[in-house]
């Protein structure tokens, strides 16, 4: 059964969403370790969300109130949150509405601006962390590569996938009405990471030239060379000569701070990065006027109603088909069970056959059509009763007309799904 906890910026300040952006990825391992039921964890942290999704061996009715207590432990001690706080900030969600709220956070339909062009990309590599750090499973691997397949269509079939939504680009929009003419403006960008290639990008759009980068881990030259900008090895001189600085790093302390840099001339500072990158300090400098995440996502647009429309159905009949799917797979053991019970009567009747006398095989090949044409139905019916929601009526029907004993852990599944 999965399991999600889920705080944003909804429900969730930006100072706890960044604690939580350090400790929260590399929790997952534990999640795993100190559970007994807990088969598989992948955790999502990012500058406005946080996400931790997890599969549960045991029934769900049972397990989740413990999970949920061992998961906030963990991911607070790992990120320095108080756990009570975390528990008041996060949502949990059980079994069929997981997928859905996954589909529609892939789908950019959660985020800060509605169909974001990042937020698929971060899907996907918490997922590739998670499998680096052995903590996935088949389930969430089945939910993971069908939230990228629903982010995909509503991409491609809808119009909240329009090019360009994204923070780096609400931030540089912002700043359009500081700045005359961007081909004058002297940029720089503090970080080398595939936020920094998004922003060269959102820059150059807006008619920028003038572009010069500089990298806390020592990147900068190859980055500059790549995409044809400056490098700066002194951050201080950048400083100094830049109108807007951009910073994007994935540093857990500020790079920028009031000592590094000088007051006396007007600058623009747009910090994406989370953890901050920019001490908040530095908007006390006279001449800087700093944008951060959180002023950021003040300024973001309303959602285009008739695209978010069509891009929700897309995630919500995405959503139905994979808890279809997922009920089908949850009753296969009772269809197994029926099978093998007949199967195993089919081989004793072709045995007593043969004794008697089957030399051509005739009755044998009576009885094995017969047997296929018997469980034909009831192999439909189970299909069907499974995606109505009712495959615990089928469970129960082979466990009285045929005395088979369906494994106590479908039977749980099969409740939970449906109670």
């Amino acid at each position: 059964m999965l399991l999600c906890l889920t705080a944003n910026h909804h429900n969730a300040s930006f100072d706890l969403l960044e604690k939580l952006s350090i400790g929260a990825p590399a929790a997952a391992g534990t999640l795993v370790e100190k559970s007994d039921f807990v088969s598989g964890a992948v955790v999502l942290a990012t500058c406005n969300r946080f996400e931790a999704y997890l599969e549960i061996d045991e029934p769900l009715t049972a397990a989740s109130a413990v999970a949920v207590a061992t998961t906030v432990q963990v991911i607070g001690e790992a990120s320095g949150v108080d756990p009570d706080d975390l528990r008041n900030s996060v949502t949990v969600l059980c079994g069929d509405p997981v997928a859905e709220h996954l589909f529609a956070v892939s789908s950019g339909l959660e985020s800060v601006i509605v169909g974001e062009d990042e937020i698929a990309g971060q899907v996907r590599r918490a997922l590739i962390q998670a499998r680096a750090a052995g903590t996935t499973s088949s389930g969430l691997e089945r939910l993971f590569q069908n939230a990228a397949k629903t982010s995909r269509g509503v991409k491609n079939q809808t119009a909240i996938g329009g090019a360009g939504r994204s923070l780096v680009r609400l931030g540089l929009e912002l700043a359009s009405s500081r700045i005359a003419d961007w081909s004058e403006a002297r940029v720089l960008i503090v970080g080398t990471g595939q936020y920094a290639g998004t922003t060269v990008a959102a820059l150059r759009d807006r008619g920028a030239e003038q572009l010069t980068v500089f990298s806390p881990s020592g990147r900068a030259a190859r980055f500059a060379a790549r995409l044809g900008l400056t490098a700066s090895t002194s951050l201080v001189e950048a400083l100094e000569a830049a109108d807007v600085v951009i910073t994007c790093t994935s540093s857990e302390t500020p790079v920028i701070t009031a000592a590094v840099l000088a007051a006396g001339r007007h600058r623009i500072v747009i910090d994406l990065g989370l953890p901050r990158n920019v001490d908040p300090a530095v908007a006390g400098i006279d001449g800087v006027e700093l944008l951060d995440l959180e002023t950021i996502s003040i300024h973001a647009p309303l959602e285009e109603l008739n695209a978010t429309s069509d891009a929700r159905a897309l995630v919500s009949e995405a959503a139905s088909e994979f808890a279809a799917l997922t009920a089908e797979q949850a009753l296969t053991p009772a269809v197994v069970a029926l099978r093998s019970h007949v199967f195993e009567r089919l081989d004793a009747e072709i045995e007593r056959a043969r004794a008697r006398g089957d030399e051509d095989g005739r009755v044998e090949a009576a009885l094995r059509h017969l047997t296929g044409v018997l469980l034909h139905t009831p192999s439909v019916r189970a299909r069907e009763l499974a995606r109505s929601g009712e495959g615990q009526a089928f469970s129960d029907a082979v466990t009285a007309l045929f005395g088979v004993d369906v494994p106590t852990a479908v039977r749980d599944e099969l409740r939970d799904r449906h109670a």
